[in-house]
């Protein structure tokens, strides 16, 4: 790797073209109207404030210096901001004291020459020429030839201009569009990107050791938070303003996260310029998906409905509900006593919603459904990565990790950069690797522990309220059993799940792979294995075993003891409906008051904590952090404050697990739950507003990631298709074999009879 400031030949030839003055490239829009003036700047009023890293300490210092844990904090926190100064970046400090504590801000600002080296080292992309083709909407172009209006399009103001781009030479500098407009050349998340990478790869300690970079910082509570800076405030100006004077948040507040927004089409190339590449394909592929439950949601209805229909009309359902007392059957176990067979008539009906005719049509719907849609999007997001010009980053942009930079013991020739970059013995991450996937398969065997705990569960307490003697509550003791079980299971899914998901981030990060689309993709797909298991063992049991090794009377199998289950007697689907509608929407009903209610809980638990404030001291640039300070009182909140209130943006995995998992239920267990893609559809036009209000409202910035599609999820999402179309077909294969034999016997018969009068 060649040394820091050291210039390398660079023969590449550019595009040849003339820079304007007037083309902008940097976070002001040419041509817009005069903004306010930026507050993100350091007290000099022209260096921009690029990252803020905050400190809590006590106000009585004495107290922390005494402690061995205060001492080395303050160390590690001085040579890490040493570090820091020595790769070129520009600090400032602000404190602000309250009673009891002193929160220290370090505004950290990258001089040109700082951001020149590390867009070279990270590969930043920078402007050639202006694209002049128009973004045209497929539907807006189908309805246009109609002359017709789109009902969700939106007039969205300030677009962000489009660009050819190629990668950033300082030795290239005067081929580039806005080169001589130093301060605004890069981006606003540019400067975040090459600020982030400098303080993840910056040492405090021992590399051998892993004391490296902002993150293990934070995670030991040396800093309370590191993060880039809002454009502005959220709300909109008043008295109102020009749409054009708008900030780029205040356009993502008003045209995308209210509420009023909720029929029209996302803005994405705005949200793409605010939140970067990775962010914008999230919501791109969510809203995607969400207008592709339409269509299933109408189908999945009229099923349903169809089976109320059923309800009224079914012949062996009327005879059921008609027979009163006339049938008197025999015992359902070695306790139970004689029962009528009318009493099921309530039950019988309602099987007949989730178990018909129009359930077999939804099953081979649904798997066309799933396959196609999927095409579909990655016909999508082909696009949007070729217009966001990102269609090749994993395989030619993309950088190694910060931590494995630092921390990898070796270096290797890159075959296809022809690089030098730090390397990972493959024998020692496969080891590590291995080790990994065991830590899996004893998570799963427990997951598999809990599941027959609650099938033991719900047998035992199905005989004990056999025997309480109450008729009432026993003709209902299955019911009672069942829908207690999946409230069971729902709560023992959510405690697994977090345990886990903590255990997969530690060993993932012990790993070592190599950049980090890798390590989301193996930490991801341990965390999909586990929840996989996790979440579709008790509905795959309901719908694929129970019922099926009961045995017969005089003969019952048992399980530890204990009788296998049975289905009821309106059949195991409507058993596997109740769990799907326990599980599926239970769990979305408690994300969406997790996202609604926690965040705005803990946001005022943050302003809480902060204020009162008694006063801000700060110190010029380039003085000591334990110097002379002056103070100063200032009547409004300072950005960096403004933003430290605002809750830690914890990514996508959470929010893309949870809509994975949504379409594992609708495509898997669809014929169980003809409702279950209606349901998927109202929670996901809540979900993007709930996401869209905390990105730009309750979440501090996150620094700009780029990415080329939505990762391995995509390759989950072919997964479960797979498993959906082979589950779909057990259900509607026997009435195919039904149809074919019929049709074959008829056209024999036809063929016969014809030969016979011929």
């Amino acid at each position: 790797m060649r040394k820091r400031g050291e210039q390398r030949e660079d023969s590449t030839t550019l595009i040849s073209m003339d820079a304007k003055p007037e083309d902008n490239y940097g976070s002001i829009v040419t041509g817009a109207p005069i903004q306010p003036p930026d507050r993100n700047v350091f007290s000099d009023g022209s260096s921009r404030v690029d990252f803020v890293l905050v400190w809590e300490e006590p106000r009585c210092s004495q107290n922390e210096e005494s402690t061995g844990a205060g001492q080395d904090h303050r160390k590690w926190r001085q040579k890490f901001l040493n570090k820091l100064k020595q790769s070129g970046l520009l600090q400032e400090l602000r404190e602000v004291l309250q009673p009891k504590t002193r929160i220290c801000f370090i505004l950290l600002s990258a001089p040109w020459s700082t951001l020149c080296y590390y867009a070279e080292e990270i590969s930043l992309r920078a402007p050639l020429q202006v694209v002049t083709a128009p973004v045209i909407n497929w539907s807006e172009q189908v309805l246009s030839r109609l002359s017709l209006s789109s009902p969700m399009s939106h007039d969205v103001p300030n677009p962000p201009p489009d660009y050819y781009t190629c990668q950033f030479r300082t030795n290239k500098l005067e081929r580039f569009l806005g080169s001589e407009d130093k301060e605004n050349f890069f981006r606003t998340t540019q400067r975040h990107q090459v600020l982030y990478e400098i303080l993840a790869r910056t040492p405090y300690g021992s590399v051998k050791q892993g004391e490296v970079g902002i993150d293990r910082l934070l995670n030991e509570q040396i800093f309370t938070a590191a993060y880039p800076l809002h454009e502005g405030d959220f709300k909109l100006p008043t008295p109102p303003v020009s749409l054009e004077a708008l900030s780029l948040r205040q356009i993502l507040y008003a045209y995308w996260a209210k509420w009023s927004c909720w029929r029209r089409y996302q803005p994405l190339d705005h949200i793409r310029a605010y939140f970067g590449e990775k962010i914008a394909l999230y919501f791109a592929w969510l809203g995607f998906y969400t207008g592709w439950l339409v269509p299933a949601s109408i189908v999945g209805t009229v099923i349903f409905l169809v089976g109320f229909w059923l309800m009224a009309t079914d012949v062996p359902a009327m005879e059921v509900c008609d027979s009163d007392n006339n049938f008197i059957m025999c015992p359902l176990c070695n306790i139970c006593s004689h029962w009528n067979y009318s009493s099921i008539c309530v039950t019988y009906k309602a099987g007949l919603l989730f178990d018909n005719g129009g359930t077999v049509f939804l099953s081979v719907f649904m798997s066309l459904w799933a396959v196609t849609f999927l095409e579909y999007w990655k016909r999508t997001c082909s696009v949007l990565s070729h217009r966001w010009d990102c269609a090749e980053f994993q395989d030619i942009e993309e950088r190694p990790r910060p931590e494995f930079t630092a921390m990898a013991p070796m270096t290797m020739k890159n075959p296809v950069t022809g690089a030098e970059e730090p390397y990972f013995p493959e024998k020692t991450r496969f080891n590590r690797t291995l080790t990994g996937c065991m830590v899996i398969i004893v998570m799963i065997i427990v997951v598999l522990m809990f599941l027959m705990g609650i099938i033991l569960y719900r047998s035992i307490l199905r005989i004990i309220i056999y025997r309480s003697g109450n008729k009432f509550v026993s003709l209902s003791a299955g019911r009672i059993a069942s829908i207690s079980g999946s409230v069971l299971n729902l709560l023992v899914i959510l405690m697994l799940s977090r345990v886990y998901t903590s255990l997969a981030h530690i060993l993932t990060r012990w790993e070592m792979h190599r950049t980090q689309t890798k390590y989301e993709d193996m930490f991801i797909l341990k965390v999909f294995v586990f929840q996989f298991v996790n979440f579709y063992s008790s509905p795959v049991y309901i719908a694929f075993f129970k019922g099926r090794f009961v045995g017969y009377p005089g003969n019952y199998n048992t399980l530890f003891g204990v009788r296998n289950e049975d289905c009821g007697a309106g059949g195991c689907l409507i058993e596997l409906a109740q769990e799907l509608l326990v599980i599926m929407v239970g769990k979305q009903l408690i994300n969406n008051v997790q996202e609604f209610v926690l965040p705005k809980l803990r946001s005022w638990w943050q302003k809480r904590k902060i204020k009162p404030r008694v006063k801000e001291e700060k110190k010029g640039e380039g003085e000591e952090t334990h110097g002379e300070t002056q103070g100063k009182e200032e009547e409004e909140m300072s950005p960096w404050e403004a933003d430290y209130q605002l809750l830690v943006c914890e990514g996508l995995f959470s929010e893309y697990l949870e809509m994975v998992l949504q379409f594992g239920f609708i495509t898997i267990f669809v014929a169980a739950c003809p409702l279950a893609p209606l349901f998927a559809l109202i929670n996901n036009w809540v979900e993007i507003r709930l996401d869209a209000q905390k990105f730009v409202t309750e979440y501090r910035r996150p620094v700009v990631e780029r990415a080329q599609d939505i990762g391995i999820w995509f390759s989950i999402l072919q997964f479960i298709s797979h498993i959906a179309v082979l589950s779909n077909v057990r259900l509607f294969c026997p009435y195919l074999l039904v149809g074919l034999s019929l049709y074959f016997s008829n056209r024999l018969l036809t063929r016969y009879w014809y030969n016979q009068n011929s």
